[in-house]
């Protein structure tokens, strides 16, 4: 079982990740992660470091991602002691929020010498529904078991 201290602290910064994603606020949204972090996108893009996934997000919100918010729910968070955990989240981002998320990410986080949560390591990946259908219904025991 998960510390709910930790749990709050972990929330707030996803809370405050999305914050800056949704001012489209491209430094304010690589404070949330690693000097050296890596981020992987749905599309398979790797960004390596803060500075450049700044310099990536920055491009990114003043064209194709301008005036987004990011739409998140946290599905699994793990802590590995005291200052490593994984979250999972569904999440999208859009001009509104889609009937269904989309995509799923993987957050490694770590709790840095200052005390706050960072991200290490971020990877997002297309949710393929349809693909997933088919196959749960044809090899039914390779779907994941419910919590």
């Amino acid at each position: 079982m998960i510390d709910t201290r930790v749990e709050t602290e972990i929330r707030q910064m996803l809370d405050r990740l999305a914050d800056s994603w949704n001012r489209g606020d491209a430094t304010a949204y690589g404070e949330h992660f690693t000097a050296d972090a890596s981020y992987v996108t749905f599309g398979g893009t790797v960004y390596r470091g803060r500075d450049d996934l700044v310099a990536g997000h920055a491009a990114l919100f003043g064209k194709f991602l301008k005036d987004t918010q990011m739409f998140s729910e946290l599905v699994e968070l793990r802590l590995y002691g005291e200052d490593t955990a994984i979250a999972v989240t569904r999440g999208d981002v859009g001009k509104r929020r889609p009937r269904r998320l989309s995509k799923v990410q993987t957050f490694t986080l770590i709790r840095e010498a200052d005390g706050h949560w960072r991200v290490a390591a971020f990877h997002n990946t297309k949710h393929a529904h349809l693909m997933e259908a088919i196959s749960f219904r044809l090899l039914p025991t390779s779907a994941p078991r419910r919590r």
